[in-house]
């Protein structure tokens, strides 16, 4: 084919520019009412919860994995269209022409492409091509490369709504020196179709991985927070019947260790319950005698007052026997107050000598106990309390030692680097009973016939702790009972 018989089927004048891209898919947009209202993430179950989060990061990293895989098969796509264009229009123009219509009117098999386009544009914007329904689409960018102001050009154009990958190269100069572009042009409808397949296999792999996150993530929040759930079943069967028992614990896990310390506190909370028990059930007890006492006192004294009345010396010993029983009720009311108290004393940054309180507790029972003598050897011990708890403490040693002392015997106080002991003469504490002489209502055998209420010892344990001390009982070396009751010496910094 000569260059008369080539067709003239573009000129700048009549060339129409490409279309514009597509713009971008617009976003959807959200409706004002799809916001979550403030709070609506806390009414929903931790469980819930916990799947939507494992969904929405599972569907992110789904997301970007799919998006980054399509940006890459279609830029490696892309560039291997490019690069086989190109080498297929380096190839072609390889061996210098002399006439275009040599070059345009080639078999496309020539250079690997049946559905390829093939057209010359001289520098002038005139293109030849071997048939106009076969000319590749052209513009500026392919003139430039005509023109020899470009080197190449590379760019997708659309014709007849059909998309094509075109590139220009210089094609040499003809035999009257005019310079020439050879343009390629190859449709990019296969290669747009594996990528919309990649999206909708994209589409649909995220979906189900979403889909399966959430269900992993539901299940996954479902036997992980099942020891919380027995949790909490536990402490409303609690709040319900008042029964504190422990539940089942497996595992060593956060969960776990919340679940020992949930059953360390029913522990705690069913020891407080059954001490509280104990001591009105204990109390009961006690008050029991002497209120009884003094309602059949009182009984009499009706009676009597009925009959014509009695004796002055027998009124007389009912009052004082009313009297008596009055002050042990009175006293043992006072020890029971002591002793419910279970909370620690507020810090305190008064320095007493604990050998004061000593003393003033040795000179109150030497006036209720005549017949007994006291030894005293007391050394200075700076301590930091409640003096009256203390104080009260002290007392209820030296009452203990002075009730069980025989008729003239001796009471030996001693006092050194905090340690007061206690002793006596009497008959001793049996080795049974030296673990429980400091609980509370606790007499022994040979203290059953003998006044009180079983509270003092337990008042001087419950000081010394309070007071970050100790007791002890023991036997003296004359065979008594000894007592010891062991507290720290004041910090410097309540000194200052």
């Amino acid at each position: 084919m000569t260059s008369d018989a080539a067709r003239r089927v573009w000129s700048p004048s009549n060339a129409v520019p490409p279309p514009p891209p597509p713009k971008p898919p617009e976003e959807a947009e959200q409706p004002s009412g799809g916001r979550s209202t403030p709070g609506f993430a806390s009414r929903l179950s931790l469980r819930t919860r916990v799947g939507a989060l494992a969904a929405l990061g599972v569907g992110l990293a789904v997301t970007l994995t799919a998006l980054a895989a399509y940006l890459t098969v279609s830029s490696q796509l892309q560039s291997s269209v490019d690069a086989n264009l190109l080498d297929r229009a380096q190839q072609a123009v390889s061996t210098p022409f002399g006439d275009p219509g040599q070059l345009v009117n080639q078999p496309a098999e020539a250079i690997l492409a049946a559905d390829l386009r093939i057209a010359l544009l001289r520098q002038d914007g005139q293109p030849f091509t071997a048939d106009d329904r076969s000319s590749p689409p052209m513009g500026r960018d392919e003139l430039a490369v005509a023109q020899g102001s470009e080197e190449q050009s590379v760019r997708t154009l659309h014709l007849d709504g059909e998309p094509f990958r075109v590139v220009a190269v210089p094609a040499g100069r003809d035999l009257r020196g005019a310079e020439y572009a050879l343009v390629l042009a190859q449709p990019t409808a296969q290669t747009d179709e594996v990528l919309d397949r990649l999206r909708l296999v994209s589409f649909i792999a995220g979906g189900v991985g979403i889909v399966l996150a959430t269900w992993a993530g539901l299940s996954i929040a479902r036997a992980g927070l099942r020891p919380v759930r027995k949790l909490t079943q536990a402490a409303e069967h609690v709040a319900a019947t008042g029964q504190l028992e422990p539940i089942e614990v497996t595992g060593s896990d956060e969960i776990a260790r919340l679940a020992h310390a949930f059953n360390a506190m029913l522990t705690a909370l069913s020891e407080a319950r059954l001490r509280q028990s104990r001591l009105v059930a204990d109390a009961g007890h006690e008050l029991r005698t002497p209120l009884t006492s003094m309602r059949t006192n009182l009984d009499l004294l009706a009676q009597s007052e009925a009959r014509g009345g009695m004796s002055q010396a027998d009124r007389a010993q009912l009052i004082a026997d009313t009297r008596a029983q009055a002050v042990e009720l009175s006293t043992l009311v006072g020890d029971l107050v002591e002793l419910s108290r279970e909370d620690a004393p507020a810090a305190s940054h008064e320095r007493i000598d604990l050998a004061d309180v000593v003393r003033d507790a040795l000179s109150r029972v030497r006036r209720r106990a005549p017949g007994v003598a006291f030894s005293a050897d007391l050394r200075s011990w700076p301590v930091q309390g409640d003096a009256t708890q203390l104080g009260r403490a002290a007392t209820n040693l030296l009452d203990n030692a002075a009730k069980f002392s025989p008729p003239h015997g001796t009471v030996t106080v001693t006092l050194r680097d905090g340690v007061l002991d206690v002793s006596d003469e009497g008959p001793g504490i049996a080795d049974e009973d030296l673990p429980r002489v400091f609980d509370r209502f606790y007499r022994s055998s040979e203290a059953r016939g003998l006044p009180g209420s079983g509270l003092g010892l337990a008042i001087v344990k419950a000081a010394a702790e309070r007071h970050g001390g100790s007791v002890e009982a023991g036997r003296a070396p004359s065979g008594g009972a000894r007592l010891t009751m062991r507290l720290p010496a004041a910090s410097s910094a309540a000194l200052d």
